[in-house]
C-alpha cells in the first residue's frame, strides 16, 4: 500500500498525506503504469460522459487539460526542460544549464504545443470511433512504464531528483512495472497493446542513447520527456490501428 500511495503522491495532484523520501519513490515506481492506467480510465470516463453533451473537438480538448491538471503539468515540464536543452545547449554542460534553467525557451514552447495538439487530435479520433476510449488507460500505463526501466541509466545530474530515486530503482521494479503495463496493454487491445507497448520501448531506447550522448545520461526532466512523448506516440498509434 505504501508504494501506491507513494505513487499517486508523486505522478499526481492527489493530496496524499505521507511522508516518503527518494528510497520510497525509487520503489514505487513498480506501480506507476498502475497509476497511469487509472489516470487514463479516469481520462476515458469524462471523455465518454462529456461526448454526449458536447462536440468531440471540445470534449477532446478538455479531457487533456485534465490529465494536465491532475498530473500538476509534471511531465510536460519535464518535456519543455529536455527540448530547450538538446535543443539549445551547445554541450552537455550548457544543456543541464538551460534544463535546470525554469523559463521554458522557443524549442521548449513548441514543443509543448505539437504535442498537445498531437493529444487532442488523437483524443478526438479515439472519441469518435467506437471502443476507442479503451485506449487511454493504455496509454496512460505505457507512458508511466517507459520512465522505470529509464530511471536505471546513470544519472546526468547525481544532485537531482532522478539522481536520487534511481539508487532504489531495482530489477523487482522494472520487472513489476513491466508486467503491469504490458498485461493492461494486452488486456484492453490484444496484439495491437502488444505492438504499441513495443513502439514505445522502441521508443525508450531511442531516447536513452540520445540522453546518454548528449548529456551523460538521464534527468528528471529526461523522464518527464519520455512519458509526455511516449503518450503521445501510443495514441497516434491508437488511431492508426483502429
Amino acid at each position: 500500500m505504501r508504494r501506491l500511495l507513494t505513487a499517486v503522491a508523486f505522478l499526481t495532484a492527489i493530496p496524499v498525506r505521507m511522508a516518503a523520501d527518494a528510497a520510497d519513490v525509487g520503489r514505487a515506481t513498480a506501480l506507476f503504469p498502475l497509476v497511469g492506467g487509472a489516470l487514463g480510465a479516469l481520462a476515458a470516463g469524462v471523455a465518454a460522459l462529456l461526448g454526449r453533451a458536447l462536440p468531440s473537438p471540445l470534449t477532446a480538448a478538455l479531457v487533456v487539460a485534465l490529465g494536465a491538471a491532475l498530473t500538476r503539468a509534471l511531465h510536460l515540464d519535464g518535456l519543455a526542460d529536455t527540448v530547450d536543452g538538446l535543443g539549445g545547449g551547445r554541450d552537455r554542460a550548457h544543456a543541464l544549464a538551460i534544463m535546470k534553467d525554469h523559463s521554458v525557451g522557443a524549442f521548449g514552447a513548441t514543443a509543448l504545443v505539437l504535442l498537445l495538439l498531437v493529444k487532442v487530435a488523437a483524443v478526438q479520433a479515439l472519441l469518435e470511433r467506437g471502443g476507442g476510449l479503451a485506449w487511454l488507460p493504455v496509454a496512460g500505463a505505457l507512458s508511466r512504464w517507459i520512465a522505470v526501466p529509464l530511471a536505471r541509466l546513470p544519472s546526468a545530474r547525481p544532485s537531482g531528483l532522478g539522481g536520487a530515486i534511481a539508487p532504489h530503482v531495482g530489477r523487482l521494479e522494472v520487472g513489476i512495472a513491466t508486467a503491469l503495463a504490458l498485461g493492461l496493454a494486452l488486456l484492453l487491445a490484444g496484439w495491437r497493446g502488444a505492438a504499441v507497448s513495443a513502439a514505445v520501448a522502441a521508443l525508450g531506447v531511442a531516447g536513452a542513447a540520445l540522453c546518454m550522448r548528449r548529456l551523460g545520461g538521464v534527468t528528471g526532466d529526461t523522464l518527464g520527456a519520455a512519458v509526455e512523448l511516449a503518450e503521445g506516440l501510443a495514441l497516434v498509434l491508437a488511431v492508426w490501428l483502429r
